[in-house]
């Protein structure tokens, strides 16, 4: 099917493909692809000249001729004779019409490669590249591998120049489980950069370390790029060696770089390097790279290693994708302005371990990114990734599961603890995750705290694929019913939180939950004209009854200073200078009522302005009276008032 796509492609893609091709075949002209039973003859008139090298001939080719040695050889002679002019009419005569076998090896013969008719093809991007300004579509996938406690983590760190993956020194346990994503940033150079886990390849079937391994291979086959982690202090250990032979044989078309991390203390002056390079070149990559990922030595070399590699795939991607979009769209960038609400949008799955948070993330990316299983604490990292919905840019965040950290406790579990708490006060909206069967104290908190933040929350009821049958028919209902009661009982100060009932494991809910999420966040992206405030003002006021008005505050106007989650400031002026608590949650209630901004947070920041005492007071004692009477109050979602 490969061949027969052939014609179809463009023809500087076409002439790649076909000399690829034809080297791999005339490399391995015994392959399985010209074996087969001679069942069929060559295309020919009664002259012995086979018609593809009659003037005029367009030979055709159906699926069964492919099928066939004979057919594959016309074919592939009629491909050679296009680019190789080595190959004449008098010299396929001379090796007989019936000697397949010769003609097979004139047409694959690499030397007539050498004669190939060059092909203009229009070049728009040329050395030395801007990778700062390049899209990150463009940019090209480098994985880390390794055995487990090389340093993989560590270098991932240095590249994206944050403290994103977990590093902690435990030689009998694997901290990194699943795969992170992130842009390198190596000098001039950019590159998407994937951490995996660390490759055992003895594990027992079905166990952790065998699952880690699978979703590297899966993650592998998609990466154009491989930086080999060996650990200098331990010199070549037996697991390399056989993580080297896992790579040929999952990735035989990638030459990965090795790389001797760990190494800054081999240049004392003995032959500490020269041993361990010699020691690398067992495996058969060429010359090693003398790093150290926690102290950033040897950083230089990796640059020079990798660049002409990824400036070459660069240059094909950038010609590629200007020769489909033309001259005049290549290289357009967008320059309007954009809205909040269509930026890339945060999301992050929160909730206690083991309710289903890392198969909700594998349902809507509908592809298996994280681990799952059974087993609880199974998440480690917080992982990243990004997919598209509705036209809509979106990064999942998925979390390791919410518990109570106890003061000693300092294991890998503590810092992802840690890192889930400040992804919450990254993310645009929570999605906290429930388990249908049970909610627990953990959930009440994570739900506090997101609002507490400011953050949108959408509720996410799952597994209740377990309640459905007819002994927990009642149940299921009685579940529907009961959650959103509850959210609304613990959590008084965000009205109408949204909940959607799924079951991530079937795959049910994936839709209703992004569209809900991707409602919450336009609420929580929305903003209000003053002018629209202010009309909506008069009518609140008229209906409110505000007892003693000569001793209550009047608000002059209203006006929305941010957004993300809204936040507005009311002028006040009156002898009392400050709002009730009552009145502040009428106000809030008022504003989600009639601007439908239910299920986010809002928060109103009162200011009081002081009456003017017209001109009879000197200027000195107006600035007194009005810096100790102007005071700004803000109230949180979580009902606690700060006056400065």
């Amino acid at each position: 099917m490969f061949i027969t796509s052939l014609p179809a492609l463009s023809p500087r893609k076409r002439q790649g493909s076909l000399l690829f091709l034809l080297k791999v075949l005339a490399r391995h002209s015994s392959s399985s692809f010209l074996s087969g039973n001679p069942t069929r003859s060559i295309h020919a008139s009664n002259d012995g000249i086979p018609n593809r090298f009659r003037p005029g001939h367009r030979p055709s080719f159906g699926a069964s001729d492919i099928h066939t040695r004979e057919g594959r050889l016309t074919y592939l002679s009629t491909i050679g004779r296009s680019f190789c002019s080595s190959l004449s009419q008098d010299e396929y005569l001379k090796s007989g019409s019936g000697s397949i076998p010769d003609v097979a090896a004139r047409v694959l013969d690499p030397s007539c490669l050498d004669a190939v008719a060059p092909i203009k093809v229009k070049v728009f991007h040329k050395r030395p590249i801007d990778f700062t300004k390049l899209d990150i579509n463009f940019l090209p996938a480098v994985i880390l591998v390794g055995r487990p406690n090389v340093g993989k983590s560590a270098l991932f760190n240095r590249l994206i120049r944050r403290r994103e993956a977990l590093v902690y020194n435990t030689p009998d346990d694997h901290v990194t489980r699943d795969i992170r994503e992130g842009i390198a940033k190596l000098g001039d150079l950019r590159f998407k950069v994937l951490d995996s886990a660390g490759l055992e390849t003895e594990a027992t079937s079905g166990s952790i370390l065998q699952r880690t391994a699978t979703m590297t291979a899966n993650v592998l086959a998609r990466t154009q790029f491989a930086v080999f982690l060996i650990d200098a202090r331990a010199g070549l250990h037996p697991l390399d060696l056989e993580v080297g032979k896992w790579l040929r044989k999952n990735a035989p078309e990638i030459k990965p770089v090795v790389v001797l991390n760990k190494a800054e203390l081999l240049f004392d002056g003995t032959e500490s390097f020269s041993e361990a390079a010699d020691e690398a070149r067992i495996l058969g990559f060429g010359d090693p790279i003398a790093i150290s990922a926690e102290t950033g030595f040897g950083m230089t070399a990796l640059h020079e290693a990798l660049r002409p590699s990824i400036e070459d795939y660069v240059l094909q991607v950038l010609n590629s994708d200007c020769e489909d979009k033309g001259p005049q769209q290549c290289g357009e960038s967008s320059l309007e302005e954009v809205d909040d609400s269509k930026l890339p949008l945060q999301l992050a799955i929160v909730g206690r371990p083991n309710v289903g948070k890392s198969t909700l993330l594998n349902a809507l990316l509908q592809e298996e990114r994280v681990l799952v299983g059974p087993e609880a604490g199974l998440t480690r990292d917080s992982v990243r990734a990004q997919f598209e919905f509705q036209g809509r840019t979106i990064y999942l965040v998925d979390t390791a599961g919410w518990l109570h950290r106890t003061k000693d406790e300092k294991r890998p579990s503590s810092l992802s603890i840690m890192q889930s708490k400040k992804n919450l006060m990254r993310a645009h909206v929570i999605a906290l995750v429930l388990d249908a069967e049970q909610m627990t104290h953990a959930e009440v908190v994570i739900a506090r705290r997101a609002v507490e933040e400011g953050r949108g929350l959408v509720v996410v009821v799952n597994k209740m694929d377990l309640l459905k049958g007819k002994r927990a028919g009642s149940l299921y209902e009685k579940v529907m019913e009961s959650v959103p009661m509850e959210i609304q009982t613990v959590i008084p100060q965000v009205t109408g939180i949204p909940v959607i009932f799924t079951s991530a494991i079937e795959g049910k809910g994936r839709i209703p939950v992004m569209r809900q999420v991707i409602e919450t966040y336009e609420k929580w992206c929305s903003r209000l004209s003053t002018a629209r405030l202010n009309r909506w003002l008069r009518k609140v006021m008229s209906r409110h009854s505000w007892r003693g008005e000569g001793s209550q505050p009047k608000i002059k106007y209203v006006t929305q200073v941010k957004a993300r989650p809204p936040t507005f400031v009311a002028f006040t002026s009156g002898k009392k200078h400050q709002l009730s608590e009552a009145e502040i949650r009428f106000l809030t209630r008022s504003l989600k009522e009639d601007f439908g901004l239910d299920g986010i947070p809002i928060r109103i920041m009162e200011r009081c302005v002081p009456k003017s005492n017209g001109g009879g007071q000197s200027s000195g004692s107006s600035g007194k009276n009005a810096s100790s009477t102007r005071r700004v109050r803000m109230l949180g979602t979580d009902n606690k008032a700060v006056e400065a």
